[in-house]
């Protein structure tokens, strides 16, 4: 579903999705330096119609909330999801992508993450988050870690990325975790 809530961070703002972002997400999700570290990276490019598909799906799945990251000036630079939700349980697996390339490497995603845990922690109940990012994503994996996920796992083989299988590292944070982190600077 689309979050209601805007999460406010220093530099980033998760805001709900709009159907105005739909072409925002296909120029970005048709780039394929964006597309690479992606578990859609070999799928077929993105149309109006399959993005606005998404947009609708989406809306109505009580089991992903999904929201625009934004700078604190309002640009849209990517989104951030918690996806597979699972009340009863109390976990979801996180999804993230910068679509603007210009906004790499900056702390954009460190932040938003932070932000959606906080949420997802405090206020859906949640008391685990898990990820699955490629084993020679080294940019996520430290950024994943920043935010006090933990590997747990390899998963061999795992996908097929430009013909080739791909390993993926397996990781998670728990609520007590997250608790137990020092505020972020």
């Amino acid at each position: 579903m689309i979050s209601e809530s805007i999460l406010e961070g220093e530099r980033v703002r998760l805001r709900p999705v709009e159907e105005a972002d739909l072409s925002l997400f296909m120029r970005w999700f048709n780039d394929p330096d964006v597309r690479y570290w992606l578990s859609m990276s070999d799928a077929s490019e993105l149309t109006v119609e399959s993005e606005r598909e998404w947009y609708e799906e989406m809306r109505g799945d009580p089991a992903r909330v999904v929201w625009c990251i934004e700078t604190r000036e309002g640009r849209p630079i990517g989104n951030l999801g918690l996806h597979a939700i699972d009340e009863a349980q109390g976990r979801a697996t996180l999804g993230i992508s910068i679509g603007e390339k210009e906004q790499w490497s900056r702390g954009y995603g460190t932040e938003a993450i932070r932000g959606a845990l906080r949420y997802g922690f405090e206020e859906m109940g949640l008391r685990r988050v898990d990820l699955q990012v490629d084993e020679d994503n080294l940019r996520g994996i430290r950024c994943y870690e920043k935010c006090g996920f933990v590997r747990e796992g390899l998963l061999r083989a795992h996908r097929i990325r430009k013909g080739q299988p791909v390993n993926a590292v397996v990781m998670s944070i728990l609520r007590e975790e997250f608790e137990a982190q020092p505020p972020s600077d």
